[in-house]
């Protein structure tokens, strides 16, 4: 029983010792395989690959995937008129030399972050003292990132590392001088709104005298043609009233006295004292000429 045992017991070892031989490497890393400490191989092959068990060799596996470094806490950067700005960027890179990468950052990702993010910051610092505020933010955008970027080739090198892409995100005056630019800005919109405003209501005063003026002069011309009209149809009345009472004068007499007799009896309340046998009653008396007798 001893024996089996230990048959057994050999088996498994020599399944563990085969098993720490072989290991998998993905098309998304790079593996290194170290012995005694040194770098043995670099393996960039996906597949099935031996090596010697540990202690004699060990491996190391590194994302070959493009990274993202992006810019850590910002800090205040003076262009060539002494205005601060706050830059935002991110840089994208990969491993490219995998042995230099150990040497210098170890296999550990976030050194070699830690490192790189301050010389990203100062060759943005170099490229934006350059730089006027409306290069930076439009006119030599483009150009800042390229400079950059080729700022940082050589450097990427010493970290066995390629610099992918450069980026801007985000370019921003310091707190207290966007506030002051927004104050002149707020005030700047308000003239120009009191300018809009003022100029609205003086054309809208020109509109409302011109509308008057118009309905002055339309009011005036009705009336002139409306006197005009008046004036012609008063002419016509005479002219026929005229004609009328030319051919018989007695009975246009007769008329007129008595629509003078209409308009003086036009209120019962009305009292007049008058003589019987003057010309204004002449008409009532009939042909004979007598007087009427009035009522009592």
């Amino acid at each position: 029983m001893n024996r089996i045992g230990l048959i057994v017991a050999g088996a498994l070892a020599a399944l563990m010792v085969a098993a720490s031989t072989l290991f998998v490497v993905d098309q998304r890393v790079v593996a290194v395989v170290y012995a005694l400490g040194e770098i043995k191989e670099v393996i960039t092959e996906p597949g099935l690959k031996f090596k010697l068990p540990p202690p004699f060799q060990n491996v190391v596996f590194l994302d070959k995937r493009i990274q993202t470094l992006d810019s850590p806490e910002t800090r205040p950067i003076f262009t060539a008129e002494k205005k601060s700005l706050v830059i935002d960027w991110l840089v994208k890179w990969r491993i490219t030399e995998p042995r230099q990468f150990i040497r210098n950052n170890g296999t550990d990702i976030r050194n070699l972050e830690s490192r790189l993010s301050p010389v990203v910051q100062a060759a943005f610092n170099e490229e934006i003292t350059r730089r006027d505020v409306r290069g930076v933010l439009a006119t030599e955008r483009e150009k800042v990132m390229n400079d950059v970027r080729a700022r940082l080739g050589d450097e990427a090198k010493s970290f066995g590392i390629e610099i992918v892409d450069v980026r801007i995100k985000r370019v921003d005056f310091v707190a207290d001088i966007t506030d002051s630019v927004y104050r002149r800005m707020e005030s700047e919109r308000k003239q120009v709104a009191n300018e809009l405003r003022s100029q609205g209501a003086a054309e809208g005063e020109k509109i409302r005298a011109d509308a008057d003026r118009q309905r002055e002069v339309i009011i005036a011309e009705a009336y002139r043609d409306a006197q005009k009209i008046k004036g012609e149809g008063d002419a016509k009345s005479s002219a026929l009233y005229a004609e009328a009472f030319g051919r018989d004068p007695q009975f246009a007499q007769f008329y007129r006295s008595l629509e003078a007799y209409r308009s003086t009896f036009r209120s019962k309340q009305d009292v007049m004292v008058l003589d019987p046998d003057s010309e204004f009653f002449r008409a009532m008396r009939g042909n004979t000429g007598g007087a009427v007798a009035p009522r009592r």
